[in-house]
């Protein structure tokens, strides 16, 4: 497969459009279009639903999955025949544990093997959508089912508590805390995040959190949202601030969390993921 159409193809995907995709290539958006039906009739495929941003077909997912294995082969024969090349490896992680702990973990991987992380936030209940697309090589997800031709390793688990100020409390808690969470004012980080909804029916065993809910998708704002009094949340003790109360003390959502990554052998993606390993053994236990 010619790897110029593949790089095309991946630039359009990650640029989301021809014209953003032109301005990278530094090409015409002529020639990335022309790039593209070439592709598409090499295949045999609709690769491409031309919209803004452009989405993949399901073929189009299954050429981009593999067009990336294919130029993070080319990376690594370049590293090996001791090129100065940087090898671009993506990664999706949900943005509590890029809050936390994964930085540390990207510390680990030696400098010397120049390595580009791209990182994409998404819910770890979303991450793997990314793999399937093949926007990225590795994910951390909470999903322990292997996407097509990836791999699986469990990291451990992040536990959250119900957290508010003492303030919040006082304003609102009128009984058990059964009685009156489920009509508290709640943060919750976007419109896929579910832990808040989750413990309330830990409780009610029916019910879910308030309609009254403030989204707040940033993972260190969400815990200053809470610390402001905006509404109550769940915090994982690696971000608990002080002034912060335990809603329901002894009760948890757990989370476990699992790396996933292509079944490609390449030292570049085998470094990350040794270095993902340890550092997850020490802060996810």
């Amino acid at each position: 497969m010619d790897l110029d159409l593949v790089r095309t193809l991946l630039a359009v995907v990650d640029a989301g459009t021809f014209d953003a995709a032109a301005a990278a290539l530094h090409v015409t958006p002529s020639a990335v279009s022309q790039r593209i039906k070439a592709l598409e009739q090499r295949t045999g495929r609709v690769l491409l639903v031309r919209a803004r941003p452009v989405r993949l077909t399901p073929s189009g997912e299954v050429l981009v999955r593999y067009g990336r294995q294919l130029l993070a082969l080319d990376q690594d024969l370049d590293a090996a025949l001791g090129s100065e090349a940087v090898a671009r490896v993506p990664i999706a992680v949900n943005a509590d544990s890029l809050a936390t702990w994964f930085l540390p973990a990207l510390q680990r991987v030696p400098p010397s093997l120049r390595i580009s992380f791209d990182l994409h936030r998404e819910d770890q209940d979303h991450t793997t959508a990314l793999l399937r697309q093949g926007l990225v090589m590795a994910a951390v997800t909470s999903s322990r089912e292997p996407v097509a031709g990836c791999s699986v390793r469990k990291l451990g688990s992040i536990r959250y508590a119900a957290m508010a100020t003492q303030s919040f409390v006082d304003r609102f808690a009128a009984g058990p805390v059964k009685s009156w969470l489920p009509d508290a004012p709640v943060v919750v980080f976007d419109r896929n995040d579910d832990l808040q909804d989750r413990f309330v029916r830990t409780l009610t065993r029916g019910r879910g959190a308030s309609e009254h809910r403030h989204y707040v998708p940033s993972s260190e704002v969400y815990v200053r949202a809470i610390v402001a009094g905006l509404g109550w949340g769940m915090v994982p003790p690696q971000q608990l601030q002080e002034g912060l109360v335990d809603l329901a003390p002894g009760r948890t959502i757990s989370v476990p969390l699992y790396w996933q990554q292509w079944k490609l052998d390449s030292p570049a993606l085998t470094a990350v993921a040794e270095a993902v390993a340890e550092e997850a053994a020490v802060a996810l236990g």
